[in-house]
């Protein structure tokens, strides 16, 4: 079998190296998206509801459940160390007292285990900008906040209204 001539085979050579070239730039450029936009919703993902950059401290966090018993009705409940059950306001505050210092970040999780009814509930504190969504029976969500003011502020469910609680922030 003749030889073929030296250019047609640096011919060849050359268009199977760009080949390579070209599949390997595919692949750095397809990885580097990939790293890119898990980036960028890792970073979304540290921006509180109630500001506009990431916040690289830790939250603390209050596990919140909405229940129903046929003796007490509609409620939250919590095993978290910030949320206290006494919360001195009496009538229609059927709910614990979740304690925070100012410039504090909490990260609230609700979960719906309201298995005697299975309604829909939510969360709300209108002073932070925090609300979840509907939350059907055994759904969660979790909402991280700042607590960038003083004072009492009202949680609630706004399907059920008597579902009511305090954040209260401290200096």
């Amino acid at each position: 079998m003749p030889k073929k001539p030296r250019r047609q085979q640096n011919v060849k050579n050359n268009k199977f190296t760009l080949l390579k070239y070209k599949y390997a730039m595919m692949l750095f450029g397809g990885v580097a998206a990939i790293g890119l936009t898990a980036a960028y919703f890792g970073i979304q993902s540290l921006i509180p509801v109630n500001s506009n950059s990431p916040v690289f401290t830790p939250p603390t966090n209050t596990f919140m459940k909405a229940v129903h018993s046929p003796q007490s009705g509609w409620a939250f409940t919590s095993q978290s160390t910030s949320a206290s059950r006494s919360n001195g306001m009496g009538v229609g505050f059927n709910s614990p007292t979740i304690l925070l210092k100012f410039g504090e970040l909490d990260s609230i999780h609700i979960i719906n285990e309201d298995a005697d009814t299975r309604s829909l509930h939510n969360f709300n504190i209108d002073a932070f900008n925090v609300h979840t969504r509907n939350l059907g029976y055994f759904q969660s969500q979790s909402v991280t906040f700042i607590a960038d003011k003083i004072g009492s502020f009202v949680y609630y469910c706004n399907i059920h209204p008597e579902m009511r609680g305090l954040v209260k922030v401290e200096q």
